[in-house]
C-alpha cells in the first residue's frame, strides 16, 4: 500500500496500479494486469452472490430456491451501480457505520465469552493457543500454513482499490496518503483484532467449523456461547449486508476497470460510454453480467463454487500485490535514472526492501499456495488452486502477440503527463500537518480517516 501510495500522490489517474504497469512497465502488462483485475472482481461479485446463498441457509428458507435470493441480491446491485455514485457512496457509508459497530459488539461478546461465561462455564484465556497439537507449530506443519494464504488474500483484497478513483479525489497528494496511512489501523482492528478474539474463543477442531456453513461461523459460535438469544440470526443478518457491500464495491470498481480497458484501446469504445450520471453503465453491465457465473451454482454445490470463486479471487489479489511491487521497482528506478527522485510528495519509507519483499515473498507465495494438491494429488483441486496462474500470463502473451511491445526503458519513462501539481491551499495544509505533534497528528493522519 505504501508502494502504491507512493505512485498515486504523484499521478492521482484513473486506473490507479494498472495504469502505472502500463506507464512503467509495458502495454501488454497493462493489459494482463486490468484484465486479471476485472476478471477478479466479476468473480467477486459471483462470490458474493454464492456467499448469500450459504448464510441464507442458516435459517433453513424454504420457501423460496436458491436461484430467488441470488436473483433479488444481483438486481440490487445493477440498481445501485446504474444511478448516481451518491448512491453507491451513501449505501457504503451506512454499511460501514453498521460493520463497526456489529465488530464491537462481537468485542464486547468475545471479552464475556472468554472471562467465563460461555457453555462450559469456564475462564478460557489463551488456552486454545497451546491447544492440543497447536504448540508444535502449524496444524498441519507447512501444508497447513500454505493452505490459509489464498483465505488471507482473499479477506485483505480490495485494499488496493482505495486508489482507483484517486483522479476524483480533492488533494489526492494529502489525502491518499492520510488514506493508506489509515489502512494499518484498520486492518489491526478489523482483521487482526477479529481473528485474535475468534482464536481465544473457538478451537481450530470445533464440529463443522471446516463446513462452509453459516451455521458454524466463527462470528456465530461466540454469540451462541454467551446464550445470546438471536445472536446468530444478529450476526449472520450483519454478515449479509457484508456480502452486499463487498458485491456493491466488486461491481463498482470492476465497471471502472472495464472503463478503463476501453479508453486505453483494449477492448471496444462501446465500454466507455456514460448516462446521465457519468456512469459508464454498459461497464457496469457486462461485468454484471459476467458475475451470473454465481447461477452455475445450480449444477454444483454452492460451497464447491464458493471454493473455487475464492481462490481465483485470492490468487487474483496476490498476483496484483506482486505487480504493485515490480512496478514500484520500475518507477523508482525510472526516478533515480532521470535524477527526479526528490519530486517524490510521498515516500515510502520501506523502498527499497519493502517492494523487493513484496516481489520476492510475494512471489514464493503464488507458487506454493496450492501445495495441498499435491499429496495427494488431485487434479480438480489443482486447477482450482492455480487457474488464475495461467490466466494472467496468457493475457500478457496475447497482447504481446498482437502489439510486440517492450517494457518502457527507466530514461524514457513519462514523469510528466498527468502529474498533479498541488495548489496553494494545498500547500498551507501540507505545513499545517507538519506543525502536528503527538495526538493532534495521530488524530489528524490516521482517526479522521478511519472509517
Amino acid at each position: 500500500m505504501l508502494a502504491l501510495g507512493e505512485m498515486s500522490a504523484m499521478f492521482p489517474v484513473s486506473g490507479s496500479f494498472s495504469t502505472y504497469s502500463k506507464r512503467f512497465g509495458s502495454d501488454s502488462l497493462g493489459f494482463a494486469v486490468l484484465s486479471n483485475y476485472w476478471f477478479n472482481d466479476a468473480c467477486s461479485v459471483a462470490s458474493d452472490l454464492v456467499a448469500l446463498q450459504l448464510v441464507f441457509d442458516y435459517w433453513h428458507v424454504e420457501s423460496m430456491p436458491w436461484w430467488g435470493i441470488s436473483l433479488i441480491f444481483w438486481f440490487a446491485l445493477l440498481f445501485m451501480n446504474l444511478g448516481s455514485v451518491y448512491i453507491y457512496g451513501e449505501t457504503e457509508y451506512l454499511l460501514a457505520v453498521l460493520k463497526v459497530v456489529t465488530i464491537i459488539i462481537f468485542f464486547i461478546m468475545g471479552i464475556i465469552c472468554n472471562a467465563g461465561l460461555n457453555d462450559t462455564g469456564h475462564y478460557l484465556g489463551f488456552k486454545y493457543f497451546n491447544y492440543k497439537d497447536v504448540h508444535h507449530g502449524f496444524i498441519n506443519g507447512f501444508r497447513g500454513f500454505s493452505s490459509i494464504f489464498v483465505t488471507t488474500a482473499f479477506s485483505f483484497g480490495g485494499l488496493e482499490s482505495i486508489t482507483l478513483t484517486a483522479g476524483e479525489t480533492s488533494n489526492p497528494t494529502r489525502q491518499i496518503p492520510k488514506t493508506i496511512k489509515a489502512v494499518f489501523l484498520r486492518i489491526m482492528i478489523f482483521y487482526i483484532f477479529t481473528a485474535l478474539f475468534i482464536g481465544i474463543n473457538v478451537p481450530y477442531d470445533y464440529p463443522n467449523l471446516s463446513t462452509k456453513s453459516a451455521a458454524t461461523s466463527p462470528f456465530t459460535i461466540v454469540f451462541q456461547q454467551v446464550g445470546a438469544s438471536g445472536g446468530g440470526s444478529f450476526m449472520n443478518a450483519v454478515i449479509l449486508t457484508s456480502i452486499l457491500s463487498a458485491g456493491n464495491h466488486a461491481l463498482y470498481a470492476g465497471s471502472r476497470l472495464a472503463f478503463n480497458l476501453s479508453t486505453q484501446n483494449y477492448i471496444p469504445k462501446i465500454f466507455a460510454y456514460t448516462n446521465r450520471f457519468n456512469v459508464p453503465w454498459v461497464a457496469v453491465f457486462i461485468t454484471w453480467l459476467i458475475s451470473g457465473l454465481c447461477f452455475a451454482s445450480a449444477f454444483v454445490k454452492s460451497g464447491v463454487l464458493w471454493s473455487w470463486l475464492q481462490s481465483i479471487v485470492g490468487l487474483s489479489n496476490l498476483i496484483s500485490w506482486w505487480v504493485i511491487g515490480v512496478i514500484s521497482l520500475r518507477f523508482r528506478r525510472g526516478l533515480k535514472v532521470q535524477n527526479r527522485e526528490h519530486e517524490l510528495i510521498f515516500k515510502n519509507w520501506t523502498y527499497p526492501y519493502g517492494p523487493w519483499f513484496v516481489v520476492i515473498f510475494g512471489g514464493f507465495i503464488i507458487l506454493v499456495q496450492g501445495w495441498t494438491t499435491f499429496s495427494p494429488f488431485s487434479v480438480a483441486d489443482f486447477f482450482e488452486s492455480y487457474l488464475e496462474l495461467g490466466v494472467f500470463p496468457l493475457c500478457f502473451i496475447l497482447w504481446w502477440l498482437i502489439k510486440r511491445d517492450k517494457f518502457v526503458r527507466a530514461k524514457d519513462m513519462d514523469f510528466d503527463t498527468d502529474r498533479y501539481y498541488q495548489t496553494q491551499e494545498e500547500l498551507d495544509e501540507a505545513e499545517y500537518e507538519k506543525s502536528l505533534k503527538g495526538w493532534a497528528k495521530f488524530k489528524y493522519n490516521f482517526v479522521d480517516n478511519f472509517l
